[in-house]
């Protein structure tokens, strides 16, 4: 008995068929390419108009909100138990706030002045008759003693922060001081010298 030999018409082709790539005539590619750079640079156009205000227009520094600070002292005399200091500064010095600090968080109570500079740039003056070696570490930006500095007849303390910020340290009459800031050290001698005047009571 012979075997039945399959038709081949009847034969299912099984195998997958073939991935066609396309293929970019040279015009196609050229298309292409010129969308994705025109993307690109519509995208660094936007950018740059985007960048130029902010550029033109940097970040404006503290400004200033002339604070009576010695109604302010008035005021907190009666808590602080010492005549919080307002000394008065030359022309171009303007206050930003005064308070009286109960220490509630540090057990160290303090009268404080933030002050703008002629040159636009800040001091925080701190006052207390509490300090302690913790206290003055944590209020100076965890400073390091970097050496000392004549000011109004006395001989402040200088101390670096981790911030880049600059303070100076002295005690006078009782009262710690405490001023720290980004100006010049030339404008801390000018408030270290009318601090050091109105606590002697010159």
């Amino acid at each position: 008995m012979s075997e039945t030999q399959p038709d081949p018409k009847q034969q299912t082709n099984t195998s997958e068929p073939e991935t066609v790539t396309p293929v970019l005539t040279g015009k196609q590619a050229k298309r292409a390419n010129a969308t994705v750079m025109g993307m690109l640079i519509a995208t660094g156009l936007t950018l740059a108009l985007c960048l130029v205000p902010v550029l033109m227009n940097p970040a404006p520094k503290m400004q200033a909100r002339d604070v009576d600070v010695a109604a302010v002292a008035n005021q907190a005399a009666g808590d602080a138990g010492y005549s919080p200091l307002a000394p008065e500064l030359p022309e171009g010095w303007t206050a930003n706030y005064a308070r009286w600090n109960t220490g509630s968080n540090d057990g160290v109570a303090t009268w404080e002045v933030g002050y703008l500079t002629p040159s636009t740039e800040f001091i925080k003056l701190v006052q207390t008759d509490a300090a302690n070696p913790t206290w003055l570490y944590q209020s100076t930006g965890d400073s390091t003693v970097a050496g000392e500095r004549p000011a109004g007849g006395v001989t402040w303390e200088l101390r670096d922060s981790k911030n880049g910020e600059a303070a100076m340290v002295a005690d006078v009459e009782g009262q710690t001081v405490v001023l720290s800031g980004s100006a010049d050290l030339s404008e801390f001698d000018v408030l270290a010298e009318h601090v050091v005047r109105e606590l002697r009571g010159n």
